[in-house]
């Protein structure tokens, strides 16, 4: 017979302090689950043990803070001299706070219990690397979600309870997804469900030496930072501005009308399917391109071009007028009248 629920109130909740989850690395990486996920050969490897350094010395790490502490990385695609190499390239001197395995048992057949002994050894551990995930897998009868979320919700456990940062490192899947980076995560919805972050490490092509490193989850706001690969060491370069971002979502048919309009200081007025031929729109049909506009009208007023549409008896006119912007994005302040 199964036990009661435990629960707690919500009045309990407004007034009990609870312990926060802690960073590992400030405002970029918490404790708990984390997935890097990357191409094969894109150098998630450099930037774990990147990590694994930064955290085991208390150094930065792509600019950003660390908690310094004990970590467990398992290299299970590498030797013990491939590892003593990359070594060799990142740092002239370490410590006795980070440890490297190259073999270590499966998950639902010992690993946890692994990990679990190790901490037990090491009460300062702050970080676990599995390199890769797919590595510590092993086949199941299972359907594909309940193996990724079973798989991956082992993990997720043991870091939770010891208030750890569990790091799995994860391949993308071949077919891309310009839409949504996180859409290329190889395998089923159960892998990005159960982590509680997940950062997507991608380049335009395989020799490209600068890089994005998209960030999403629970505790963690959602960003883009560039990156560049130099000396076996990944940079930081700089922040993808939030108008950048926004402007990616925005269909490239609303964007032609902005260009149009920067050449029309009275205005313009007309059915959509002149404008569509005024400011050579294409690749839409006209109905569509007034749905678009007005989805998008507040990304279009923030840039100075209002919309509005009127009903006549013959035909839908759209209107487009120049008007001061609504606010000025990049300061984040309010421009406007008295």
């Amino acid at each position: 017979m199964a036990g009661m629920l435990e629960t707690r109130d919500a009045q309990w909740l407004l007034e009990q302090p609870l312990p926060k989850r802690s960073w590992l690395v400030e405002d970029l990486i918490s404790s708990g689950l984390v997935l890097l996920v990357g191409a094969p050969k894109i150098g998630k490897s450099w930037a774990s043990l990147q990590l694994a350094l930064a955290v085991s010395t208390g150094e930065s790490f792509l600019g950003f803070a660390t908690t310094q502490g004990d970590v467990l990385y398992l290299c299970l695609e590498d030797t013990f001299q491939r590892v003593q190499q990359r070594l060799f390239r990142l740092t002239d001197e370490a410590n006795d706070r980070l440890h490297f395995a190259v073999s270590a048992e499966k998950l639902r057949c010992g690993l946890v219990e692994q990990l679990e002994a190790f901490a037990d050894s090491r009460p300062g551990l702050r970080l676990v690397i599995v390199d890769t995930f797919q590595a510590v897998r092993v086949p199941t009868a299972e359907s594909a979600y309940k193996a990724d979320y079973g798989d991956l919700g082992e993990l997720k456990r043991f870091g939770d309870e010891r208030g750890i940062t569990v790091m799995a490192v994860h391949h993308t899947r071949k077919m891309g997804d310009p839409s949504d980076v996180f859409n290329t995560v190889s395998g089923t919805n159960g892998i990005t469900g159960s982590a509680d972050e997940t950062m997507v490490l991608a380049k335009a092509n395989r020799y490209d030496g600068t890089a994005t490193l998209n960030v999403t989850g629970r505790d963690v706001e959602m960003a883009e930072y560039r990156l560049r690969f130099r000396d076996c060491r990944w940079e930081f370069v700089e922040r993808t501005s939030e108008e950048e971002l926004e402007e990616r979502e925005v269909p490239a048919a609303v964007l032609t009308v902005l260009d149009f309009m920067a050449g029309n200081v009275t205005g313009w007025r007309g059915t959509a399917t002149k404008l569509m031929a005024d400011a050579g729109v294409e690749g839409v049909r006209p109905n569509v391109l007034s749905k678009l506009l007005n989805e998008h009208s507040g990304f279009m007023a923030a840039r100075g071009v209002r919309f509005s549409s009127e009903r006549t008896n013959a035909s839908r006119m759209l209107i487009l007028e120049n008007v001061p912007p609504e606010g000025v994005r990049d300061g984040g302040s309010r421009s406007g009248g008295e």
